[in-house]
């Protein structure tokens, strides 16, 4: 009886694990995480333009944003692609 406590103790591990993963997951791919992404990346080179004294840090600080954003959309259509093509499972 002792070896299906452990067993059970052990499944339920998993599970707790593999919801953690799955959280984790979704949080990577969501549109909340990009977006919050977007905006301190933007924060932080329109303070740092304005620091160096660029004209207009805050509307020159929308370009870089925007280019990070699309990079973070476009890494999903690439992780795919790697793992269909170069991925070699073991």
């Amino acid at each position: 009886m002792e070896e299906i406590s452990k067993l059970r103790l052990e499944v339920e591990k998993i599970k707790r694990r593999n919801a953690h993963v799955e959280t984790d997951k979704a949080w990577e791919a969501s549109w909340a995480r990009r977006s919050l992404l977007a905006l301190f990346t933007y924060i932080a080179i329109a303070i740092y333009l304005q620091i160096i004294q660029i004209p207009d840090p805050w509307l020159n600080a929308v370009v870089p944003s925007v280019g990070f954003m699309l990079s973070t959309l476009t890494l999903s259509f690439f992780k795919q692609q790697w793992i269909k093509y170069m991925y070699k499972r073991k």
